[in-house]
């Protein structure tokens, strides 16, 4: 399972210049955990760095300007930091599977003279096998739509630091993709150019591993857009959850979790031994619950019954609480057989009973951990009782600095609060009485 080591963001909202885990030029910080949680006060960010991820996977599936349109974000300059004329910058650095080496992804999204957003840079890039110092090879390199991409799964033999030159002085984009281009023109019968494509795009708002990743000469382009395209994002509302759509199994739950019942459909007649400890971790966690079933309606509509052992009729999930609908969801959603690869859940907490939040914070952990099939969780919060689950490795704050704009450090580079921690103190207990406070 791809997992992501760190990430970078500027110019997103609040978001100036924020890093969370390791890069390809920062070795020396420590990766991401399996679970990532984002804590922090109201306003500091929690709710765009969640959007970022949203931003992110919306360029792939809608390119960037209906993605700056949807989600009710307003528009590019909405968007892009207040004050800033820079453009919006991502770098996704992950690994494909626990064996690989890092690949890293590069994008940049700028306004055009008419205001419209579009791809001003887009690269993905990896170290050669045995490759530990250097700039790693990028494999492809696309500058306001064009570009040059290499096929197959092996690296060109040289880096774009041996094209660039070692007296070579201007390292930007453009003069860097200038020189990959003549040198590829003046060596047309070896090897590096048969397996490289000089790349035009029809439409700069759109992403170029969007295109070349359903080509099959382009494994790895393929392989991060079907990550991306994987990430499970939850904008779950338990109205949503109460609604009645139309019978049939359905693999997967999707972003709002209106197709709960079509997924219990497919998990009763697919995996019912699997569904079978989802409900009695649940009857665990909410006494009374005795199962859990589906019921079609005359006219094909799917109804969720929730079958109470104090009560000899059943209740249906239009009369259920959200908590209950929330719990149930995402147990649903980590037991899934294939699961995502990264699942992003903002404010689990929200109509919760606050003694549930612990132990919905173990259950992430435990399905994080559990194996190369495991997917990354990474959530926001601002509770608490869910923090006191939670390591200080795996523990990130986001704090408004002077500037109005936000800065997030990993709350075990604190070497009191690592202390503290180990002294048994739990890690929301020291957040409420402000020891996770900037010093």
């Amino acid at each position: 399972m791809a997992t992501i080591e760190g990430f970078n963001i500027k110019n997103y909202g609040v978001l100036k210049d924020i890093t969370l885990g390791k890069l390809w030029n920062t070795q020396r910080n420590r990766p991401l955990t399996p679970m990532t949680v984002v804590i922090g006060k109201n306003g500091t960010g929690k709710s765009t760095l969640f959007d970022a991820f949203g931003f992110l996977a919306d360029c792939l599936k809608l390119g960037v300007e209906e993605a700056c349109d949807a989600r009710g974000r307003g528009g590019f300059e909405r968007i892009r930091s207040q004050g800033s004329e820079d453009p919006i910058e991502f770098q996704i650095y992950y690994k494909q599977d626990s064996r690989s080496r890092p690949i890293t992804y590069e994008l940049a999204i700028d306004a055009d003279n008419s205001g419209r957003p579009y791809v001003t840079q887009e690269r993905l890039r990896q170290r050669r096998g045995g490759q530990r110092h250097g700039w790693p090879f990028s494999f492809l390199w696309l500058v306001e739509g064009e570009g040059v991409a290499w096929k197959g799964q092996e690296l060109a033999p040289r880096s774009d630091e041996e094209i660039a030159g070692e007296d070579g002085n201007d390292t930007s984009f453009r003069s860097l993709l200038t020189r990959i281009v003549a040198s590829l023109a003046s060596e047309t019968k070896t090897q590096e150019s048969r397996e490289t494509e000089t790349i035009e795009l029809q439409d700069k708002r759109r992403l170029g591993i969007a295109t070349l990743g359903a080509l099959k000469q382009h494994p790895r382009i393929a392989a991060f857009r079907e990550f991306i395209e994987g990430w499970h994002l939850s904008y779950f509302t338990p109205d949503a959850a109460r609604g009645l759509p139309l019978a049939g199994p359905q693999r997967h739950l999707n972003d709002h979790g209106d197709n709960l019942g079509n997924v219990v459909q497919f998990m009763e007649r697919e995996h019912p031994e699997r569904f079978r400890r989802i409900l009695e971790r649940i009857a665990d966690k909410i006494p009374g619950i005795e199962s859990i079933e589906t019921e079609t309606s005359p006219d094909r509509r799917l109804l969720l019954r929730f079958n109470d052992k104090g009560f000899e009729d059943p209740f249906y999930a239009q009369q259920m609480s959200d908590g209950t609908l929330k719990i149930f969801a995402y147990l649903l959603l980590l037991e899934d057989p294939t699961p995502p690869p990264f699942v992003c859940i903002e404010e689990p907490e929200n109509g919760l009973y606050h003694k549930l939040l612990e132990i919905l914070a173990v259950e992430f952990r435990s399905h994080a951990t559990m194996g190369k099939n495991s997917p990354q969780i990474f959530v926001t919060t601002h509770q608490p009782y869910f923090v006191d689950a939670l390591s200080p490795a795996e523990t990130w704050i986001l704090e408004k600095e002077s500037d109005g704009f936000s800065r997030i450090r990993r709350a075990g580079d604190d070497p009191i609060v690592q202390a503290m921690v180990e002294e048994e103190l739990p890690l929301g207990s020291l957040w409420y009485s402000n020891y996770l406070d900037a010093r």
